[in-house]
């Protein structure tokens, strides 16, 4: 029998080669944005500890560093798991998927998690660019682009004019819930999100959505 280099028999199959690291644990990528949330509602950004979290989700803190670079990085996986990264529908109704999906911010950010998370977490994106990426590319792009299809199909459906600017449009959007989270000047009430579609639909809604519409301002 003639043998290869490696002194396996010509001809034979190679060994299947073992997998290398841990097989994931879906528990704990459950049990950990759950924990961290909890512990940003309890104590607040700066009193959670990787330590505190693996207590809470039943794990170790081992395993989180074998996920999660940082503590930082378990709040950004948490609020993408929590508040959602595709938070506008397709209802067949344009302004009421975009209060719909701008509406999940509010909700958010109307607890206590949101007023002592956000601002903080901002902060730590500036003198971070690793954490950074990580905030664009897991939470706030996704969300973006959810929101962006919604004013695509407006334009399709002869909702909203063809010539508007989209990404402005997102960012009048959003940018009212995160300014009076990040500053708290003003309160992110219940209707902010209705409050800000109508205004902004006021400014590029074709004639065809206000007759159909009833009127921006929905009467």
């Amino acid at each position: 029998m003639v043998n290869t280099p490696n002194g396996t028999p010509a001809g034979a199959r190679p060994a299947a080669r073992q997998r290398s690291g841990r097989p994931r644990d879906e528990r704990i990528d459950a049990a950990v944005p759950k924990a961290v949330m909890e512990i940003l509602s309890e104590t607040g950004y700066a009193n959670l500890t990787l330590e505190a979290v693996a207590a809470r989700a039943g794990t170790s803190k081992p395993a989180l560093r074998r996920r999660w670079q940082s503590r930082q990085h378990l709040v950004v996986d948490a609020l993408a798991t929590t508040i959602g990264t595709q938070p506008t529908p397709d209802t067949g109704c344009t302004h009421c998927d975009l209060i719909a999906g701008i509406g999940t911010l509010s909700q958010a950010f109307t607890t206590t998690v949101g007023r002592r998370t956000l601002p903080a977490l901002v902060a730590d994106l500036a003198d971070d660019p690793e954490l950074e990426s990580a905030f664009l590319d897991k939470f706030f792009h996704p969300r973006r682009a959810s929101t962006a299809e919604a004013l695509r199909r407006g334009i399709q459906r002869g909702d909203i004019r063809a010539d508007a600017d989209i990404d402005l449009l997102l960012d009048m959007l959003a940018s009212t819930t995160y300014y009076r989270v990040l500053f708290a000047h003003l309160p992110v009430t219940a209707t902010l999100a209705e409050d800000v579609v109508k205004l902004v639909l006021g400014g590029v809604a074709t004639e065809q959505w206000r007759v159909r519409s009833g009127g921006v301002d929905g009467t």
